[in-house]
């Protein structure tokens, strides 16, 4: 599987992940809740399968994961 995020989702990453204070540690846990549980959720049910590649767009300030 691959997993690609539009310029969109890149830039809600970057905005949630940002702190100049603690460093990568909001961005790792961003990535963690926005990306690493939900996709996780859909592999484990069954939405995606192997050689599928996975877009990353914005709805609602959320990310929304979809078949490429």
């Amino acid at each position: 599987m691959k997993l690609a995020l539009d310029d969109a989702a890149m830039e809600l990453l970057a905005e949630v992940g940002y702190d100049p204070v603690y460093g990568a540690r909001p961005l790792k846990r961003a990535i963690q809740r926005m990306i690493e549980n939900p996709l996780a959720q859909k592999l484990l049910r069954g939405d995606f399968v192997p050689g599928d590649t996975i877009l990353a767009t914005v709805q609602d300030h959320e990310l929304v994961f979809a078949k490429a």
